[in-house]
């Protein structure tokens, strides 16, 4: 017997998204999870003292230093400081360390046509030894001196706030107090600017003749060196920490045992200035070490976003209108 009525309806088949709707959706989830990411993990781990450093400054002015051939002061004489900073990076590899080995030496325009360090008017050797992250001192792996001390050295911490730091005063032999004292272009480029000073200080003594310090009746006396600086002023790329710019006026001088006056001036520096070679060196440097921490930081992490909030509606919306595409026919 014939059956009447509607037909039976077919059995509910499962229908698929088009793939290139669920690849869009894929990567607009990835790209949300990665924008995090990028800010808070790899940001910071990016922000370390690199190790394999090789830089030199000079700083250079006019000034006076004591010529102990001729027993006298030369007035107006070009003074020369320069500061090679080298990485040990077998001992930063194996201390986790940022290990750097560091050569300063203060010419006259005599000791710098010799181009001997040895041979310099001075010449000291330090090993300064710093946490990768904070840029604290770390007191181990040789470090010379002893007691390595501040915040700031060849340069500042990351993220550079406008507040005082201490800045290591390798001639003192301890850190200076800087405070911050607005902002201030090099070469085109701001950062900000800090300045201290040292008061006159006693640093040591060494032997000398007694009539050099007023003291004629005594053979050899251990004179009093002391030392100071009128005006340290640093300008520093505030992402990055590296020092554009520097300005120091050393003056380092003998006194009589017990003495309150200066007997001799040993070094007087007026203002000496990182020359414009170092500052575009350095400036190369901030600027490049900004760019990379800026574009992890900040532009990837902001484009990753953007992109993925984009993508996630849209990869939605494209595999919704697929599966129903694909159920009616």
């Amino acid at each position: 017997m014939p059956v009447s009525g509607k037909p039976a309806a077919s059995p509910t088949t499962a229908t698929a998204a088009p793939p290139l709707s669920l690849a869009v959706l894929g990567l607009g989830v990835f790209l949300l999870v990665l924008a995090p990411l990028l800010a808070w993990y790899v940001t910071p781990r990016a922000k370390v003292t690199p190790v394999d450093v090789d830089v030199t400054t000079v700083f250079t002015g006019d000034g006076s230093y004591f010529d102990t051939a001729a027993l006298k002061t030369r007035d107006h004489r070009r003074i020369t400081i320069t500061r090679h900073v080298l990485g040990d990076v077998a001992a930063s590899e194996k201390s986790g360390r940022a290990v750097w080995d560091v050569s300063t030496t203060v010419d006259t325009p005599q000791t710098l046509a010799l181009k001997d360090p040895r041979r310099a008017f001075q010449w000291t050797t330090e090993r300064w030894v710093t946490d990768r992250h904070s840029n604290a001192p770390v007191h181990c792996c040789g470090e010379a001196p002893t007691r390595f001390d501040g915040d700031a050295y060849l340069k500042f911490p990351f993220d550079v706030r406008k507040t005082g730091y201490r800045w290591w005063d390798n001639t003192l032999g301890a850190a200076v107090p800087l405070r911050f004292a607005g902002t201030r272009a090099v070469q085109g480029f701001q950062g900000y600017r800090f300045t201290g000073t040292v008061p006159p200080t006693r640093t040591g003594s060494r032997q000398v003749p007694g009539r050099l310090v007023g003291r004629p009746e005594q053979g050899q006396i251990q004179a009093e060196e002391w030392y100071a600086n009128s005006g340290v002023e640093l300008v520093v790329e505030p992402h990055t920490g590296r020092i554009m710019d520097a300005v120091i006026s050393p003056v380092k001088t003998l006194r009589a045992p017990g003495a309150r006056r200066t007997a001799v001036t040993l070094l007087r520096g007026e203002r000496l200035r990182f020359t414009p070679a170092t500052q575009r060196a350095q400036v190369r440097l901030a600027k490049a070490d900004r760019d990379k921490l800026v574009l992890v930081g900040r532009t990837l992490p902001v484009t990753a976003a953007a992109a993925g909030a984009v993508l996630v509606p849209a990869g939605v919306v494209w595999v919704v209108r697929g599966r129903r595409t694909t159920g009616r026919s």
